[in-house]
């Protein structure tokens, strides 16, 4: 329950975050305006459109606030790189971790930008509508939206005219998801957040550009892929557990879910090095798969920051320092206690070298995911 207090102290906190990108708004109306807009997306507003939005903050009609986002000047990229520094001064840890997932917004009509019968994870289902892709930042101190990028799909990018009458950019072209990812990943690497990890779900992590990426930007990853993707000595990841013995399963928590604890047996086993082109001799993976179980243990995990999809398998580096984040390394097949984000799938990881950003010393491992 939120007290008086805490509330006044959001409050005060909301104002610090306007002053800070306020001078991004030339003239005093447009800031006052961005003020009521903002409060109001953040009230219980039923539907937030222009309408609802402008009666909430007490205007006569809509036309200040749809001037503002339609009719006026101001650059969102420029508030972007502002809000990434303002999240950065209030919840950046060396331990920080940047988390890339898309989201749909289910759409009437067919004049929103990007809108089109589509897969839509919020809905679980095909519907008619917009799909954003986002970047969040988590620490121990909290999480916010850092960034983020709406997808057009092709039926879209090759409509010109579609394009200009919802005042889509001419230089826009088609970009997937995975590209879109890319490019608020090097943003955010680029910007004031201190970022020891990047996470994502198997639409991310199956993408080879989207890890290269992370393993070239020496940023350490944990990316769910599916349990078909191709392993070393095995056309499907998910074969390799079935060689699995008894021995090899540790009951770990993977946190508090909707229905109670999630309990999973968790096993884990090092394939041999791979020859990749950025890492030619040291690239390895430790493909981890869980399965429930039943016990009243629970733990702190990722869950709290991120929900991956149902049947996702996820892995973690044998070098992760996460605190709760153990890999034990005997030969053969190996248990382990993960503190990742899991719901009855396994883990492939990949380990490759690298360097903190803005770090010396000797190089640590870093991982990359599966899912399924």
């Amino acid at each position: 329950m939120i007290t008086e207090s805490a509330a006044a102290q959001w409050d005060l906190e909301l104002d610090d975050l306007f002053l800070t990108i306020g001078h991004r708004f030339g003239r005093v109306e447009l800031r006052r305006r961005m003020r009521d807009y903002v409060r109001g997306l953040l009230a219980p507003v039923a539907r937030k459109n222009s309408w609802q939005l402008a009666e909430q903050a007490g205007h006569s009609t809509p036309d200040g606030l749809q001037h503002l986002l339609a009719g006026s000047k101001w650059e969102p990229d420029d508030i972007r790189d502002d809000l990434q520094e303002y999240v950065a001064g209030k919840l950046g840890k060396a331990d920080g971790v940047l988390i890339i997932d898309d989201t749909g917004f289910i759409k009437k009509g067919t004049t929103s930008a990007g809108v089109q019968r589509q897969y839509s994870g919020t809905a679980g289902r095909t519907e008619n509508c917009q799909i954003g892709v986002f970047a969040a930042y988590a620490s121990a101190c909290g999480r916010a939206l850092v960034d983020r990028e709406l997808y057009l799909p092709k039926s879209w990018t090759e409509d010109r005219e579609r394009c200009r009458t919802a005042r889509v950019p001419d230089e826009r072209e088609f970009a997937t998801k995975g590209e879109l990812a890319r490019h608020m990943v090097l943003r955010a690497l680029a910007s004031p957040l201190p970022i020891t990890w990047v996470t994502a779900d198997s639409a991310y992590g199956q993408d080879n550009r989207f890890r290269r990426l992370l393993e070239q930007s020496g940023v350490g990853y944990v990316l769910a892929v599916p349990k078909s993707q191709f392993s070393v000595g095995c056309s499907r990841i998910e074969g390799l557990f079935a060689q699995a013995p008894d021995e090899a399963w540790e009951k770990i928590s993977c946190g508090d879910g909707a229905k109670g604890p999630r309990i999973y047996l968790w096993a884990a086993v090092r394939l041999p090095a791979v020859a990749e082109e950025s890492f030619p001799s040291t690239l390895a993976s430790w493909p981890t798969r869980s399965r429930p179980a039943t016990c009243s243990a629970l733990s702190r995990t990722w869950a709290d920051i991120t929900a991956p999809g149902a049947g996702d398998w996820w892995a973690c580096s044998p070098a992760c320092t996460t605190p709760g984040c153990v890999l034990r390394r005997p030969s053969g097949w190996r248990s382990r206690t993960a503190t990742s984000p899991t719901r009855g799938g396994g883990w492939r990881i990949s380990i490759g070298p690298g360097r903190p950003r803005g770090r010396s010393g000797p190089r640590r491992a870093r991982c990359t995911t599966t899912a399924g």
